[in-house]
This record gives C-alpha cells, structure tokens and sequence, in this order.
C-alpha cells in the first residue's frame, strides 16, 4: 500500500510513544498478536507505512532537532521502549505560541523567544510536506490552538486526528467545515487501550446490564507528567471534564452525581498515571453495593496503539473520499464523538468500516 503521511502538532509525550511505536512494530507479521492494535495489517495499511513528514513544537530543547531525538527531549518523560530510532529527516519546526501554552507552563514548556524565533506558516509546511493528515497532540485546554490547526489542516487539504478534548469532530459547525472541504475528521478525545475512561464505562456498564442502581461515582486521576502540571489550572480543564463526564454518564439511563477528572499532579510519578473509580450502587433489596477500583499505567503507550489504528482508517477514508466526522472510528477510539454507543458496538462498527461495510 501507498504510504501515509503524517504530521504531528505537539512533540510531547504522547508523540513520543507513537513515534516510538511505529518503529517498534514496523516489521510486525499480520499473524502477530499486538497488544494494542486492532490488527497490524487494517484496511491495507501495515504500522510501517506510517511516516512522519512534519512535526511542530513551541520547545526551544526540540525545535531544530530531528523528530526522532526530539522525542526524547525535557521534560518528555514517556517510557522508552526503542533501543534506538533511525533519522527521521523530520525537523521540528517552531509552532505558532497560541493558548497550548498556558501562563503557568511557559518555563517548564521551555517556550522558545519570539523575539529570537519565528513561528513557521503551518500551513505552507502541510503542502510542501504533501501531509495526508494532521495529528493534534496540543496540551489540555488549547482551545484557540486546536482550531488553528483544524483550520489549516483544511487549507492544506489534510484529515484532521483530534487526540485532545477540544470539540471539532463532534462541533457540527467544524464538522461541516470538514465535509464541505472534502477532508475526514476523527475526534474527539483519544480513548486510551485500557485507562480510567473506558475501565469506568465497563464498569457503569456492568451496573446497568446487571441492574445495579448506580447512587454515586467518582474517577480521580493523579500524574507526574506535562499533561497533569497542565492541568493543575482549572480554567484549562473545562472541556476535559465535560469528554471524560460525558463518556461514562452517556451509558446510564438516569441522572447520577458523578465527579472525573484529574485531581492532583505529583512530579516524581513522571509518565506515570494512577486512577481511582468509586461506584456506589444498590442491588436486589435496597442492599448497599461499593466498588473501589485502582488502575496504575504509563499514559502515554497506553493510547499510541489506538492513535496508530485511528490514522490508518483515516487514510482509508481519504482513500474512499469520505468527508466529515469518522462516526465509527470516532465512536470506537474517543470519548467525545459525534454518536455515543456502548464500546462493544463500536468495536462492530469501526470492523464494519474497515471492511467497507459502513460509509463512514
């Protein structure tokens, strides 16, 4: 198959591990189990063909350097779990200093000097790049930045990948803009393989199935990375709250008080996240049901596999000219879509997409 070309907006973390994790399965049999993937070989399209081809940053300790050291840059504290990256031929360009940089991450973002540095035209770098699609990486709350960037992945006629909880896919306004320029568009908010989110769906869900009537819940996530020092802010987490809320009280028929998001940033835990779910419930009788559940990974992996099967249908959507929001993969891999369904019926239907039994 023709090879996809991707650029990434945000050389952080979660860039780091989906780097890192084309190169870790670039020679991958299709009868090899990954952990992680859907399948190595989807719709056509191998791990290998994946290829970097444009990458933008506002760090000065990455901005200059090739895509595959840049990676490993401060304060990136992501797993490595390559014994050494090949050149990429990928320079990280300076990306304009929207709101992704928030006034309390500038020194520990290492922001580069306007005064010394100027930002490339994004869109310019997307055409000369022949970039298929713009994968969005921006930290949490990038309101003004993710819209930058949706705006000109549709002047560079690119697909838009939107991995943060700023609604474009699932934003009729942005979502029609997509379709009129002929572009797919997946989002919002990337599920990660096995994390707070889709664990507290299968829970809630369980409760439901089971007909447990679910009295309270809580989800409290703690980090020692960018992200969760990004988050310390709370004007920042307005539409995390909202995905990560949503994405579990969608699946119960009924109001419940519920509480998620991230409570605490702990430096030394580093790419390290630790989540805590709290159910309370009633069963048969009135009888108190509680549920404590304690979940330890590494964030950034956690996601890179579901990103890596996310770009590959999107480039099988370009192939199609199919335009607009992906309705199943984004069902299937984030946790503000445009249609909420339980995860089992997106799983059928990002299948069914592959296989080309679903339009979009």
């Amino acid at each position: 198959m023709a090879e996809i070309r991707v650029a990434v907006a945000g050389v952080g973390n979660s860039a780091s591990a989906l780097v890192q994790g084309v190169h870790y399965y670039k020679d991958a049999k299709e009868t090899d189990f990954v952990p992680g993937l859907v399948h190595v070989n989807l719709g056509g399209y191998h791990v290998r063909d994946i290829r970097f081809v444009a990458a933008f940053d506002v760090n000065k300790s990455k901005i200059g350097k090739d895509l595959s050291e840049a990676i490993f840059a401060e304060p990136n504290c992501c797993p490595r779990f390559v014994d050494s990256l090949p050149n990429l031929g990928v320079e990280v360009l300076p990306a304009p200093i929207l709101d992704g940089v928030g006034p309390h991450m500038k020194e520990a973002f290492r922001v580069y000097s306007e005064e010394e540095t100027k930002p490339v035209d994004v869109v310019e770098v997307l055409k000369r790049t022949k970039a298929d699609i713009l994968v969005n990486y921006m930290p949490v709350g990038s309101y003004e930045a993710t819209r930058f960037y949706a705006k000109a992945a549709i002047e560079a006629g690119c697909a838009f990948v939107n991995c943060i909880p700023e609604f474009i896919a699932s934003d009729r306004e942005w979502a029609s803009k997509f379709e009129k320029a002929g572009l797919p568009v997946a989002g919002d908010d990337v599920k990660s393989q096995i994390g707070a989110t889709i664990l507290h769906r299968e829970i809630a869900r369980l409760f439901v199935d089971r007909g447990v009537k679910i009295d309270e819940t809580y989800q409290l996530n703690i980090g020692g990375d960018t992200d969760f020092q990004n988050m310390t802010l709370e004007e920042r987490l307005k539409s995390k709250r909202i995905s990560k809320t949503e994405a579990v009280t969608s699946l119960v028929p009924y109001d419940v008080p519920v509480k998620i998001g991230p409570s605490d940033y702990i430096p030394f835990l580093g790419n390290k996240k630790i989540c805590y779910i709290y159910v309370k419930g009633r069963n048969f009788g009135d009888q108190p049901v509680r549920l404590w559940v304690t979940l330890e990974v590494f964030d950034s992996p956690n996601s890179a596999g579901v990103v890596i099967d996310v770009i590959r249908a999107t480039k099988i959507a370009l192939d199609r000219g199919i335009a607009g929001p992906l309705i199943s993969v984004s069902a299937y891999a984030f946790k503000h879509p445009p249609i909420q369904v339980e995860d089992p019926v997106a799983r059928k239907w990002f299948e069914e997409f592959i296989e080309g039994k679903r339009e979009r």
